[in-house]
């Protein structure tokens, strides 16, 4: 029988910020591990710092609930994968001289963690 992978995910849609904002959150803490990354995200001074750190929790509380036989905490656990989506964009109208009209666009993002435990390595 295969065995599973002690890895879940965390999603969270239709966030009111930009992809390309939340981007450049998302490459300071990938590849680190999650009690590390939420220290750092803690004083990253982005307004998107705080949602990546909810979403960040939020899947290391999924593989904690999806394992629960396997004793799991922040300093076992690493970020596998992190990115950022574009979502819907919202338009709306802003209204100009001489009857014209310029186009808003209010964009969103869907941000998606993968989180791991990290194996050790035999020597």
């Amino acid at each position: 029988m295969a065995e599973e992978k002690l890895e879940a995910r965390a999603i969270q849609k239709h966030l009111r910020r930009s992809a390309r904002k939340v981007r450049l959150v998302l490459d300071s803490v990938r590849g680190d591990k999650v009690h590390k990354a939420l220290k750092k995200l803690e004083f990253t001074r982005k307004g998107a710092a705080p949602e990546v750190a909810k979403v960040i929790k939020s899947a290391a509380a999924n593989i904690r609930d999806k394992f629960q036989e396997e004793r799991l905490d922040n300093q076992d656990l690493y970020i596998k994968e992190i990115y950022a989506d574009e979502g819907a964009t919202l338009k709306r109208i802003q209204p100009r001289a001489m009857g014209r009209a310029n186009q808003i666009r209010k964009r969103t993002c869907h941000i998606t963690v993968v989180v791991a435990k990290k194996e050790e390595e035999l020597v």
